[in-house]
């Protein structure tokens, strides 16, 4: 994790707060999520030209991750529906370090040494307060639990297939190009068959922003693909989910959601759980 890796996923993780939080902004989630994927596609489609075909090898991971990416929409459509976006994408975004861990330990044999698990352990337990302080003073809506625990799942999933299939592609920007030209395509055919006729006037006030959403996701994840092919995965994945406290951040100035003193020290150790992975010694 080198000083311009360790900034590239920074930069990463405020811009990914900033389009969950216009995906949210949009209050019918399927035409925003419609404009982000759309947008994407277009982008990947613009930059095709400009980029190298990723390698066979890369195929098979590259075609996995469009299925999981739209299931991680899919699943991140409903979290937003259900509950408020701070406590929706802090547990979302939180179960996916531990897993990327496991899954990157069995699949990429990178096995964390001490420093680097006791950081997992220590920023998954500051990801849980700033959720559970979300939960605070309410009953507990378990579909919206549920459905941010599963879109966790399906982040953890494409992180590490991603990671594999960026670094057998030869070119981090034609992998991403072309990942966003696969996965853009269902979410936009599907709304097209669900309004048809009424399907530009639903899109077209919101095209803008979420367009501007659409940038904002393309860049953060070809941020996230290009560090995958210079650092492991687990630490890549837990400096990423810095994005939480961008997004508790933005939840309590932009959507009136709560935040205060238990968060603070929930992001306190968030923190000092990345440093520990960060840790050389």
């Amino acid at each position: 994790m080198t000083p311009l890796v360790t900034a590239a996923v920074l930069l990463a993780a405020v811009t990914h707060a900033g389009w969950n939080a216009i995906a949210h902004r949009i209050t019918d989630k399927l035409t925003g999520f419609t404009l982000i994927a759309g947008g994407g596609m277009l982008i990947g489609l613009a930059l095709l030209p400009f980029t190298a075909v990723p390698k066979a090898a890369a195929w098979p991971y590259l075609l996995v991750s469009a299925a999981l990416h739209i299931a991680y929409y899919a699943l991140l459509m409903r979290s937003f529906r259900l509950g408020d976006f701070g406590q929706a994408y802090p547990i979302a975004r939180g179960t996916a370090p531990l897993l990327v861990t496991v899954l990157a330990a069995v699949f990429a044999h990178e096995v964390p040494d001490r420093w680097a698990s006791a950081g997992v352990l220590l920023a998954c337990a500051g990801l849980t307060g700033v959720a559970a302080w979300g939960l605070r003073g309410s009953r507990p809506d378990w579909a919206a639990v549920g459905a941010a625990l599963a879109t966790g799942v399906s982040i953890a999933a494409y992180t590490v297939v991603d990671g594999l299939g960026v670094r057998a592609s030869g070119s981090s920007l034609g992998y991403v190009a072309w990942l966003m030209a696969v996965q853009g395509t269902v979410l936009p055919a599907w709304f097209l068959y669900r309004h048809r006729s009424r399907a530009w006037a639903l899109l077209r006030p919101r095209a803008g922003l979420g367009l501007v959403g659409a940038a904002m996701s393309v860049a953060a994840y070809a941020l996230v693909l290009w560090a995958q092919t210079r650092a492991e995965l687990a630490p890549i994945a837990a400096l990423r989910e810095s994005s939480i406290l961008v997004g508790a951040a933005i939840g309590a100035l932009f959507f009136k959601e709560r935040f205060g003193a238990p968060r603070i020290a929930a992001a306190g150790l968030l923190v000092v759980g990345i440093g520990l992975m960060l840790h050389t010694g």
